[in-house]
C-alpha cells in the first residue's frame, strides 16, 4: 500500500479549515437530534412515529454519504463536502416551511434532504486523515471530530431561544432550531468551498509513493477486506445503539414532565461526549491500536444502555450520565473504526469505499431511528435501552472473528 513520505505543511491549514467548518456544522447536526422527534410528534399527534424523522434523515444521510464519497473521489474533498453541506441547508429550509404550512409530506422530504448535512459532517473526518502521517492518523481524525463539539453543545442549548425567535417570526417554536441549522450548514459550505485549498485527497494522491506491486506496475494496491469489514462493523453497531437510545430520550423525558430546556441540556452533554473526548481517543488509537479501543466502545455502550434502562424517570442525573456514556462509546467506536478503514483502503479507492461504509452506518441509524419509536410505544424506554446494550455486546465477537489469524490493526506511535 502506498505511503506518504512526510506530512506536508498544508495539513495544518487543511485541519484549521475543516475545524472551522465543523464548529459551524455541529450546530446544524444537533438541531435534528434535539427537536426532530418532538416536531414530528407534534405534527402527527402520535409517539409511535416520532422516530420517523431520525429514520428519514439517516436515510438521506446514507444517500448523501455515497454521493459525497463518489464526488470526492472524482473531484476532491472540497467539492464533496461543499455540496453535502449545501444540501443540508436546503433541507433545513424545507423543514421550517413544512412546519409553517403544516405539510407533513414536505416535512418528511425535508428531513431526508437534511440528512446530507449529517453525512457530510461525518465524511469530513476522512479529509482530516488524507494527509496525516500513519502514526498520527487517529489524532488527525480526532481533531476534526472534536471541532463539532462547540456547535454540537451550543445548538441544543439554543433550542429555547431559537424557539422564541421563531415564534416572533410566526414560525412554530420547534422549527426554530432549523433556522440556526440552515444558516450554519450554509456558512460551512461557503468556508469549505472557498478555503479548503489545496484539496487534501488530491494532494495526498500527488504525494503518494507507490510501494510493493504498484511500484513495479504489477497491479494496484489491494483493499484489506477484513479491515473494511472490521471497521465498518464497529461503526455500524455503535451508530445503531447510539441513535436508538438518543432519538427517544427527549420523548422519554417529556413523558416524565421534563421541559424542552432540560432535554436540550441532556442532549448537549450527550453530543459533547460524542466529540469532546476525540483527542484522547485518537491518541489511544495511535498508541494502543484501534482494536482495543473498539472493544472499549462496546463495553461503554453496554453500561450506557443498562444505566438508561434503570434510570428513574424523574432523575436527570442518572439519565445524563447514561447519555454521556452513550456518546463516549460512540466516539470510541467511530475513531477506532475510521482508523481501521483508512488504513485498509488505498488512496485510489479511499473516498468511495469510505462513502460506502458510511452508507451502512447511516442505514443502521435509519433502522434504529424508525424502530425506536415503535419499541418505546410497545414496550417502553427501558426495553429499548436494554436492547441497545445487548447489541453493544456484539462488538466483542465481531472483533474476535475478524482479527483471528491476522495482526490487529495498529499503527505504532511516531511521536
Amino acid at each position: 500500500m502506498e505511503q506518504i513520505v512526510t506530512e506536508p505543511p498544508a495539513q495544518r491549514r487543511i485541519l484549521r479549515v475543516l475545524i472551522a467548518a465543523q464548529v459551524l456544522s455541529g450546530a446544524g447536526l444537533a438541531a435534528g437530534i434535539t427537536v426532530g422527534a418532538l416536531l414530528a410528534q407534534d405534527m402527527l399527534d402520535t409517539t409511535g412515529l416520532a422516530g420517523l424523522p431520525a429514520a428519514l434523515f439517516t436515510v438521506g444521510s446514507a444517500a448523501a454519504a455515497a454521493g459525497v464519497g463518489r464526488l470526492s473521489d472524482r473531484a476532491g474533498r472540497r467539492a464533496g463536502l461543499t455540496w453535502g453541506y449545501a444540501l443540508g441547508a436546503l433541507g433545513c429550509a424545507g423543514v421550517v416551511i413544512a412546519a409553517v404550512i403544516g405539510n407533513v409530506p414536505l416535512l418528511f422530504t425535508s428531513f431526508f434532504v437534511y440528512g446530507a448535512g449529517t453525512a457530510t459532517n461525518l465524511q469530513a473526518r476522512y479529509a482530516g486523515a488524507d494527509l496525516a502521517d500513519p502514526a498520527r492518523r487517529g489524532r488527525a481524525v480526532s481533531a476534526v471530530l472534536v471541532a463539532t463539539t462547540l456547535g454540537g453543545v451550543l445548538g441544543p442549548n439554543l433550542v429555547a431561544p431559537m424557539g422564541a425567535v421563531a415564534t416572533a417570526w410566526g414560525i412554530p417554536p420547534l422549527a426554530g432550531p432549523f433556522l440556526l441549522a440552515g444558516a450554519a450548514y450554509a456558512v460551512a459550505a461557503l468556508v469549505l468551498g472557498v478555503l479548503l485549498r489545496p484539496d487534501p485527497l488530491l494532494l495526498a494522491r500527488e504525494l503518494a509513493v507507490p510501494a510493493g506491486p504498484a511500484a513495479s506496475g504489477a497491479g494496484a494496491p489491494e483493499v484489506s477486506t477484513s479491515g473494511v469489514v472490521l471497521g465498518a462493523s464497529i461503526m455500524i453497531l455503535t451508530q445503531l445503539v447510539m441513535v436508538a437510545i438518543m432519538t427517544m430520550t427527549p420523548i422519554h423525558m417529556a413523558a416524565h414532565g421534563h421541559g424542552l430546556g432540560a432535554a436540550g441540556l441532556v442532549i448537549a452533554i450527550h453530543v459533547a461526549a460524542m466529540f469532546l473526548p476525540s483527542p484522547i481517543t485518537g491518541r489511544l488509537v495511535d498508541r494502543a491500536g484501534a482494536v482495543p479501543v473498539a472493544v472499549a466502545s462496546g463495553a461503554t455502550l453496554l453500561v450506557a444502555g443498562v444505566l438508561a434502562a434503570v434510570a428513574p424517570g424523574e432523575s436527570l442525573v442518572v439519565l445524563t450520565v447514561a447519555l454521556a456514556l452513550l456518546g463516549l462509546g460512540w466516539n470510541l467506536g467511530l475513531v477506532s473504526g475510521t482508523a481501521i478503514i483508512t488504513d485498509a483502503v488505498p488512496l485510489e479507492r479511499r473516498a468511495t469505499t469510505q462513502g460506502t461504509v458510511d452508507v451502512g452506518i447511516a442505514i443502521s441509524g435509519t433502522g434504529a431511528g424508525l424502530a425506536s419509536g415503535l419499541v418505546v410505544a410497545a414496550a417502553g424506554f427501558p426495553a429499548l435501552s436494554l436492547a441497545g446494550a445487548a447489541f453493544a455486546l456484539a462488538i466483542v465477537p465481531i472483533v474476535a472473528l475478524t482479527t483471528r489469524g491476522r495482526r490487529p490493526a495498529q499503527v505504532p506511535d511516531g511521536s
